[in-house]
């Protein structure tokens, strides 16, 4: 029996059973065995592990028909975005043609402006492939992301909605700031949300100054800080947490879960996110990202 003990183990792990087996006397002629069936624990952590799947792939989805939905609403400042390097193309390709036919032709001004049109065919596709990023369906990833870097990339593309707004955009990025660990698309959805929130309660404001500014820096416990700060309308202190529930909206036409899903994907990534009143008045929104581990050592 001894030496089909280890045989009779794996037999039963592999069956879902544990075997288990105690000598009581110190010469070892008595003893005790027993079994436990874990076929209920397997099939319930296997349960729980496809709960969580399914969990992900409803996250990842309600992300990305965020960002897409996100996307439509600047369509039209987007449009405009991408407009303005194209007829400035048009207009430098036609100014070559009149300085090559002209007697002699006027090769200096063609070689310039053959730059402006190369510096504006690649100011379009810059905007296009910020576009195509964001909306672009694909799994998570951690890497290490320049927030600096993405928080540029989200202004360049709603420029066009502040300059509508009337609104006044700074930014205090700080130098050296760290990389941090996280999924760029995801972070600039954040990012995103956040802006544009900040630019429709700005425009709700009749008299004052209408400004948004994002500022970056360092915070305790090696992780960088956020902040976008707006001069809109704010909110009642008391509904600071509850503009992230889901389905909470203050808006005639939305569905109150841009909030609720940024606020899952900085939990995501081990941050927090949250909202206060800002001073004269506006709100600021802040979130936390831990630091990229290999550089934060």
């Amino acid at each position: 029996m001894r030496d089909e003990y280890p045989a009779i183990v794996g037999q039963a792990q592999r069956c879902g059973a544990q075997i288990g087996r105690a000598s009581i006397e110190s010469g070892g002629k008595e003893g005790v065995a027993f079994v436990l069936d874990l076929t209920e624990r397997k099939r319930a952590a296997e349960e729980a592990r496809e709960s969580e799947r399914r969990y992900r792939e409803v996250q990842t989805e309600l992300a990305h028909a965020n960002r897409v939905a996100t996307m439509g609403q600047l369509a039209a400042s987007i449009a405009h975005e991408v407009n303005q390097p194209i007829a400035a193309t048009v207009t430098n390709a036609q100014a070559g043609l009149r300085w090559l036919s002209a007697q002699p032709p006027d090769v200096e001004k063609v070689r310039q402006g053959l730059r402006r049109i190369v510096d504006d065919g690649s100011r379009a596709g810059d905007v296009i492939s910020r576009i195509r990023a964001l909306i672009k369906k694909a799994p998570p990833q951690k890497e290490p992301v320049d927030l600096n870097m993405a928080i540029r990339g989200v202004l360049e593309l709603t420029r066009g909605a502040a300059n509508k707004s009337d609104a006044s955009v700074q930014t205090q990025l700080a130098d050296g700031l760290p990389l941090i660990e996280g999924d760029r698309v995801e972070l600039q959805q954040v990012l995103l949300n956040l802006v544009i929130n900040a630019i429709e309660a700005i425009s709700g404001v009749s008299d004052g100054a209408r400004e948004l500014i994002v500022t970056t820096g360092t915070a305790d416990a090696d992780c960088v800080l956020v902040a976008v700060r707006d001069s809109g309308p704010g909110f009642a202190a008391d509904t600071a947490e509850h503009i992230f529930a889901p389905f909470y909206t203050t808006k005639s036409a939305g569905l109150g879960m841009g909030l609720s899903i940024c606020r899952s994907i900085i939990e995501a990534h081990g941050g927090r996110l949250w909202a206060s009143a800002n001073v004269p008045r506006g709100a600021v929104f802040q979130f936390t990202v831990p630091v990229y581990p290999e550089l934060s050592s």
